[in-house]
């Protein structure tokens, strides 16, 4: 049901495995309210046990509701931890309005596709206050009970008031009929579809989507293209071991297959109210979105700089250099630097270091988790304020492929 997605940059990461989702930081109180300081006892407390947590609220939830089992997949091994990472990263980030209404609001809207209905909240709030209450065994009371229910229901009244304006304006899921499928190495294929609807998106944004192989999994994906006046889209999509919906798209998708599309988001978007200089790192499939965004520079006619670093394993991994430096050659303003290395995490990063100065630049970064980290953490090194560093989501385009 829930997912955790964020564009932009976090508060600190935290050692243990329900590390918070990331999101933007910025316009939060000075001091935590007594509230969140109860909310992050009980988040300290309960993540050396996760698992059992998850497991746990997975369990009243469906044997207290056993009708809810079938908005869920049909294996949870890809689900289990999403719903509760969206529910324990708003709770912690309570206290930062500016940030978490605007977040939660996505997440309503977007969990529409999921058959969320305003009537599933209270059931999920109950399992959640039972499981912290099992394992929260030192900073549980009903003071802290208390600070989780104020939370929790602040939470889903924003979520379900999203949902309900979003349902004037737009169907919960777009359906999207494969018309190409074009393997360009044994893992990876570019997809193109097109909806039976018109599907508005911003160039470097992305959507979720499912096969009917694996009905209630979703997976994210970035748009590769701008868009397109015939209103065709395309993915990359790279087939991951053990991954149900990258396989399923790789190998089994042919034309004529219909696939189901969630609501575009994500917010790294060119800002073509400025002339600065753009400086993408792709990696992998994350070349995906910095094509779209040269799509959209091109479109735009303006003559900004644009100098893309595309980074891979291997030769075979730079499957999409041709049409890269095709676009090079047709748009002097555009520069493409195919970077190949067993390290890419830490070779891309490093060699954009060795070219610059960078500071006056807006910087974009997709590609695999690591990468994101590492290009992100250099980015800044090299003097490119961190409000002005793009990034798809680390946890749902990286860390959760499939």
């Amino acid at each position: 049901m829930f997912e955790a997605r964020h564009p932009m940059d976090a508060p600190p990461t935290r050692p243990d495995r329900w590390e918070t989702a990331r999101v933007p930081s910025g316009g939060g109180a000075a001091d935590p309210s007594p509230d969140a300081l109860l909310i992050r006892r009980t988040l300290a407390e309960v993540a050396p046990v996760a698992d059992r947590v998850t497991s746990y609220f997975y369990a009243l939830v469906f044997t207290g509701y056993p009708d809810l089992r079938g908005l869920f997949p049909v294996a949870m091994d890809a689900q289990r931890d999403r719903l509760l990472k969206a529910l324990l990263t708003a709770a912690e980030h309570i206290d930062n309005p500016a940030v978490l209404v605007p977040y939660l609001r996505r997440l309503g809207a977007g969990h529409r596709k999921y058959g969320t209905l305003a009537g599933h909240y209270p059931v999920v709030g109950e399992a959640l206050i039972g499981a912290l209450a099992r394992y929260a065994t030192v900073s549980w009371g009903p003071h802290a009970q208390a600070a989780w229910v104020r939370a929790y229901t602040a939470i889903s009244q924003i979520m379900i008031d999203a949902a309900a304006e979003d349902e004037m304006r737009a169907p919960a899921w777009w359906h999207a009929e494969v018309v190409s499928h074009e393997l360009r190495t044994p893992d990876i294929a570019v997809l193109t579809v097109r909806t039976g609807q018109p599907y508005a998106f911003l160039a470097g944004q992305y959507t979720s989507l499912e096969t009917p192989w694996w009905p209630r999994v979703w997976r994210h994906y970035s748009f590769a293209s701008a868009p397109r006046p015939d209103g065709l889209l395309s993915f990359h999509v790279k087939a991951v071991p053990a991954g149900w919906v990258s396989n399923a798209l790789v190998r089994r998708a042919r034309p004529g297959d219909v696939l189901r599309l969630g609501p575009p988001t994500g917010s790294m978007v060119v800002d073509h109210s400025t002339d600065n200089g753009m400086l993408c790192l792709g990696g992998g499939t994350g070349i995906a979105p910095i094509k779209a965004l040269i799509e959209d520079v091109a479109e735009h006619g303006a003559r900004r700089p644009m100098e893309v670093f595309f980074g891979a394993r291997s030769d075979n991994g730079l499957y999409d250099k041709d049409t890269l430096l095709e676009l090079q050659r047709s748009h002097p303003w555009l520069s493409v630097r195919p970077v190949v290395g067993d390290g890419l995490a830490g070779q891309l990063p490093q060699a954009v270091g060795e070219h610059g100065p960078w500071s006056s630049y807006d910087a974009f970064v997709s590609g695999p988790a690591a990468m994101i980290r590492s290009g992100v953490d250099e980015l800044k090194r090299i003097g490119i304020p961190g409000e002005r560093i793009r990034h798809d989501a680390v946890e749902e385009l990286a860390g959760v492929a499939g």
